[in-house]
This record gives C-alpha cells, structure tokens and sequence, in this order.
C-alpha cells in the first residue's frame, strides 16, 4: 500500500507498506478444495490457514479458513473467484482495501506515528496518537482553494451563485496562504499555466474547491490535455487521476444526484458542493469522522455519514475476530398483519394544538435513539434472543439479550461520550476553539443520526429490522412515560415530537421546567435537557387544513432572545431570496417583542416590511441573485409529462447544451408565469442575459404566502394580505412609469 505521511514541518514523504489482506471462507471439504484450485489460478501468493473466529449472531467461535492474499490489488480478485464456488460461504471479503488496510493494522487517517523505513518501505510504524484520543493534533496542512468568479457574483454570500456548468465559463479565484489571485478564463491555456505554476508553488495538501468534481476539474483537465500541458494535480506523478462517474439514486423518497469524483494522489481534493459532511461540519468534521471510520478522507467527504457509521461498525469487527458476512442475507422476520400493525409504527408524534403560546418549555431527550440503543443493547445479534426471555421489549415483546454486549452499541457507547465532551468543551471555550468543538459534534450528531437509520436500511451489513422496530418501540414508550411525569406534575403538553416535548404550566418558572426534565430523566433513565423556555411560540396550521395543526410547523423566541423556526418559508431551499428575507426580517421584529400583547401591538411595523418588499417588486428594484427559485429534478427532463417551473427550466438548459440529471438542482426565475407558451414562462438563472425580467405578480404571490405564514396567527390570512396591502398598492401606474426601456419592454423588471 502506498502511505503519505507529513512531517511537522510541513514535507511530505512517498512510502510502501507491506501488506496482505485476509479473508475468510467456510463449507464442506469438497467445496474447500474447490477453492483451493480456484485459488491456485490467482497472479498472487496465496496463503491458507485454518483458524476460530466468531460468529455474529451466535458469539460462538467457529472453524475457518483464512485466505491471505499476497497482493492488495488481487484481493478483491481472489474474493470474486470465491464468491462463485458452490456451496462456500465467504466473510469478511467485500470491503474495500483501504479500509480492510486500516482495520487490520490499526493504523487510521491522520493518526501520529514515528516510523522507520528502509528506503522507501516501511519496516515499522510506532502510532503516538489513538483512534480513541478526545484530544488530538493535526499536521500542518496548507490549503490551495479555487472557486468559480463568474460575472455579476452576488457580493452578498447569502444569495445564490450561479451554477458554473449552467452558463458562460467566467474566471477562477484561486486562495492560498493569504493571497488571493484571479485568474481570467478569457484564453484556457493561460489559466491553466498559470494554475499549474501556483500548485508548483505552493504544493498544496489539499485543493478545496467549490464544484471541482462536476466542472472545474473537468474543464481544466480536458485543456490542459488539448494543449498538451501537465496541470500537475497529482503530487505522485506516477498515479493518474481517480474517476468516478456521476450517479442519481433515491433516498428516504428523495431523488439525490452525487457529481462524478476527481480524486488525487499524494494530496486531497475536497469539492464543497459535493460533500454533505463537508457542507455541514467543515473540514474538522471530516477529518474527525474520517479519522473514526477509518475511511480515506477524500473518499470520506463524498460518501454519507450512514456508511461511515457503517464503516465504525465493521472496523470492531474485524478487530475483535467477528466473521463479516459477505452480503446480508438474513430477511425479515415473518408478521401477520396485526404483528405489522403493532410493530411498525415509527416514532410518536402528537398533533400540535395550533395557536399562541406564552412561557412555554421545550424539552428535548439527547440523541434519543442512539442513546437507547446503546442503553437496552440493541444490536442485530441481541434481539430476539433466546436466553434473556425476561427482556421484553415494551409493546412489542421482542427480547433483548442482556448478557452480552451487541457490536452496534459497542460503537456508539464511544461516539455517545465523544459528543458530550466535545459539547461541553465547546461551552467552555470561545473563537477558533469554540468553532473546532462545534464542528467535530456537528459530525458526530449526523453520525448518530444515521446509525438508528441503518439499523432497518435493507443493505446494511448489520441491520435487521427487529432491532429498529424495538428502538422506535422504546422510544415511544419513553414519550408516553415523560408525558404522565409532566401531567402529574400539572403540566400540559401543547405537542410532542419523537424525542421533544413543549410543555405549559400557568406560573412555570424556568427552574420548574428544570426540576421537570431531572425528573423526566428519572422516570425514563436517559438524559433530558431544557432546550429552553419560550416568550411565546406559534404552531401553525396546516395550509390545506386550517385549524389542523402540522408536527413540525412553528416559531417561537426563548427567555434568551435565541429563535427557533421550523417548516416555513426561512427554512426551504427552494425559496427566492427575495422571499426568505423578508420573512426573516418579519420574524426579527416580532421576535423582539417580549409578550403577545407587543406582538400584536408590532403588526404595523410588520405589514410594513411586506410593503416595502412588495413596493420593491412592483418597481423593479429587485436584483436577479434575489429572485432565483432553485428546485431539483425528480426524473430525467424527457420524463416529465407537464410543463412544471423546473421542467421547463432543464429543457432550457438542454437547448443551451447543458444536460441535467434527477437530483440535480436547477435554478431559474420567473418571467411569465401564465405565459401561454410554456417555454416563455421561466428562465434558466445562468442564461438570463441582460434583457431579463419577472413577473411582478407570482413574486407578490410567493411573498403574500410567506408573510401569511407569520402573520396568520395573528389574524392576517394572505386573503386579507393580498385584499389589504398588495392590491392598493399594484394599481395601474402612471403612464411615465409604463414607459418602454431601451428594450421594449415595460413594467418591472425590464432591465432598462
């Protein structure tokens, strides 16, 4: 395997580590020698030993062959061949190389070591960190960072950026080390020179780029490779580039598109805008989560937290001799349909009572699920077991094993304490220390997040659906066990979200609600927080159903001025900017109000926000950056049977040369939105050109429905909205104002 390692000052070493994965296989002696002769036709040292490793459902040892393979490169062969040999069961032999590479030699990215080589191969590595270390340094990486600078960037980082691939090719702004150059795209050949001269440089560790899978990285190499240049990514000159193909999967219904990968050798490139991990948690949370999963950071920062989860869970497994399955082949349990019934149900959620609210308290179980699983021991080897008959779980009767520890709760037990020191350090601590706290926590909450989901994932290697039924199950009774501990105490529950309560009591003081969540605590064994006490709060109505109240539909301001909004306009991506501003600027007025009573008293100030935005459109007084509406396709473009806003918009694109896949967003304004024409109804944000304009009205509509939102507990429904500020105001203008520009066009938004 080849290794790089950084010295603290900064250079770089090119080292091998010897190495041959292991692999395991079981059956009967005909098909053992079966394998044997298989084994013999691989280009690779093979070497087979009989040897006791544990089964993961029974924890008993059982007999079998380890095949070590003389060569990394042959290993997945060597795993093919096996896998079709009749009547041979195959373990541990499907996880890629460098991992299998980590987990059995104990070695993980980032770690610190002393090492001793012999030329350039490594003979011995002595680790000076653990994978386990709360605290820990990182070698000093120097960042070369290169973002699209097309024209007319909004100088605002809030609105959105043009999607580089859906429009003219502009400039690259490349940062390094404090300096910061602009390199013009007018002749490709220059702005490959002289990016290649900055990364001679600089040698960068990694290159952080913002749409470098999909197009930067692309469009550089493929002028380099016309004008017969080397760009020089690779710091090992030796390797080419890895590339992988773009991909659109479906996801908790959702489709999701993940660009193609450009992957380096000897440094990392990171891309911004294709890592979820990255875009929620930075680049510390990626190298603490790539340093716990012992998966290569750049492989890391492009996968989801479920397989890093995943990863966490094979690595224990292979370190504590348990036999990886090589496909989960256990199926689901059979059901009648009233077992379904009383199994599947998922979290407990309560309607919320839809209205104002004053002095209401908001408690929240930390991490709910994973803490339950690692609490009752719930792992795929422990439920339904048959010598714990007296662990029932609640509501459902599936037994829980108590005698020994299950290999999911193994994993979280660590991640659990991780993420309370790292929150509790984060308190402690301010500026630069305080952000490095925050987005390794960050990280590991997805993590968690992501190990409940797996446990019922149909292609999780340890997963069954048993063990995810009796989590929810626990969860809901420890809802309901909070709920009576709370009424007893004269409390009334206004809502109840999986693992939050909002409770009231006429008088409660914050230190009531605190004696609540120790007694909660008490009643359920797991922990319980006060997230805070509100001013007041609003659960909204449902927009089909007036009066219904929607689970995760509400704002409201705590004692500490800190807000919280769920489900509204300020929260969805798919609102123009336009829009989520003034709703927030809204928000920002009422929220200082102390009471309803200043609440209500605030109103004009309020519709006086919505006027102004809407006086704004009316004259045109809106930039493009501020109207953009950015949705993603759900299926290919030729697939959509009606002219939606996003359909129209990708066929606009697709004219242009620009293909878009499912998943994929696209960003477009809206020109015309009852135009008879379809194609005249929208138009692609990256291809407006310069004589671009909008629909005064869909605008106003989208803004009446935003402030509606806020306001309609206050009685202000977007019928009165639209009847009392938007229509004396979006009268006929005067005839100088309905002048035509220099375009021809009049009205708002000419772009004249």
């Amino acid at each position: 395997m080849v290794v790089w390692l950084l010295e603290t000052s900064g250079r770089a070493h090119r080292l091998r580590y010897p190495y041959a994965p292991t692999l395991y296989m079981a059956g009967s002696r005909q098909a053992l020698r079966a394998a044997r002769r298989v084994l013999d036709r691989l280009a690779a040292p093979v070497t087979c030993t009989p040897v006791l490793r544990r089964d993961l459902r029974s924890g008993d040892e059982v007999p079998v062959v380890a095949v070590t393979v003389g060569s990394p490169l042959a290993y997945p062969a060597a795993a093919r061949m096996l896998s079709r040999v009749p009547g041979l069961t195959v373990y541990t032999c499907d996880i890629p190389t460098p991992r299998l590479f980590f987990y059995e030699t104990g070695l993980f990215p980032l770690a610190r070591c002393a090492v001793a080589c012999r030329g350039d191969v490594i003979q011995e590595v002595d680790l000076r960190s653990r994978i386990e270390d709360l605290e820990y340094d990182l070698p000093p990486l120097t960042v070369l960072r290169i973002r699209p600078d097309p024209d007319g960037l909004p100088d605002d980082p809030d609105l959105p950026v043009p999607h580089p691939g859906h429009g003219r090719p502009g400039r690259l702004e490349v940062s390094v080390d404090g300096e910061t150059v602009v390199l013009d795209g007018d002749d490709p050949a220059d702005l490959v020179r002289s990016l290649q001269r900055m990364l001679q440089r600089y040698d960068p560790d990694i290159i952080l780029t913002e749409w470098g899978d999909a197009v930067l990285l692309p469009g550089l190499l493929r002028e380099a490779a016309r004008t017969g240049q080397d760009l020089g990514l690779n710091r090992d000159p030796g390797r080419p580039l890895r590339i992988r193909r773009p991909r659109s999967y479906v996801t908790y219904g959702q489709v999701v598109h993940q660009a193609g990968a450009r992957l380096l050798a000897g440094r990392w490139h990171l891309d911004l805008r294709n890592s979820f991990i990255y875009a929620e948690s930075e680049l510390a949370g990626v190298l603490e989560v790539a340093r716990l999963s012992c998966i290569p950071v750049q492989d890391l920062a492009r996968t989801s937290t479920g397989t890093a989860i995943s990863s966490m869970q094979l690595r224990r497994a292979v370190q504590d001799g348990i036999l990886v399955p090589w496909q989960k082949s256990e199926p689901e349990e059979f059901k009648t349909a009233s077992q379904l019934l009383l199994t599947d149900k998922g979290g407990l959620t309560y309607q919320p009572l839809v209205g104002l609210y004053e002095q209401v308290g908001e408690l929240d179980f930390s991490s709910m699920y994973p803490t339950l699983m690692a609490t009752y021991n719930i792992s795929p080897e422990t439920v339904g077991c048959g010598c714990c008959p007296e662990s029932r779980v609640p509501e459902i009767g599936v037994t829980v094993c108590r005698r020994r520890r299950g290999l999911v709760p193994q994993v979280l037990d660590h991640l659990l304490a991780r993420r309370a020191y790292y929150k509790r350090r984060r308190r402690e601590t301010a500026g630069s220390q305080r952000a490095l706290y925050d987005q390794r926590q960050t990280a590991l909450k997805w993590c968690l997040v992501t190990s409940f989901g797996y446990l019922g994932y149909r292609n999780a290697r340890f997963g069954r659906i048993e063990a995810h039924e009796a989590v929810t199950a626990y969860a809901r009774e420890m809802l309901l066990r909070a709920k009576e501990t709370a009424e007893s105490r004269g409390f009334r529950m206004l809502h109840a979200l999986v693992d939050s309560l909002w409770l009231y009591r006429p008088g409660a003081t914050p230190a009531d609600y605190e004696d609540l969540a120790r007694a909660v605590s008490r009643a359920t064994g797991l922990p319980i927080a006060v997230e805070g006490v509100y001013r007041w709060v609003a659960f909204l109505p449902s927009r089909t159903h007036p009066g219904v109240g929607v689970p995760n539909r509400y704002l409201g301001v705590f004692t500490d001025g800190t807000t919280k909004v769920r489900g509204i306009e300020a929260r969805r991506s798919d609102m123009p900017a336009l829009v989520v501003r003034t709703q927030e600027r809204m928000l920002r007025r009422l929220f200082r109000c102390p009471t309803l009573a200043d609440a209500r008293a605030a109103l004009p100030e309020v519709l006086a926000v919505l006027e102004d935005a809407l006086l704004r459109v009316r004259a045109g007084e809106v930039t493009a950056a501020d109207l953009v509406i950015t949705t993603r396709l759900s299926q290919e473009v030729s697939r959509y049977r009606h002219n939606t806003a996003q359909a129209l918009a990708a066929r606009a694109l697709a004219r242009a040369g620009v293909r878009v896949s499912p998943g994929e967003p696209v960003q477009y304004i809206l020109v015309d939105a009852g135009a008879r024409v379809p194609r005249d109804r929208v138009r692609p944000y990256g291809l407006r050109g310069d004589d671009w304009h909008y629909d005064r009205e869909a605008y106003a509509t989208l803004l009446l429905r935003a402030a509606a939102t806020v306001l309609e507990p206050f009685g202000y429904g977007e019928d009165r909205l639209r009847r009392e500020v938007w229509e004396p105001i979006s009268a006929p203008a005067p005839a100088a104002w309905r002048s035509p520009g220099r375009c021809g066009r009049t009205g708002p938004g000419s772009g004249c």
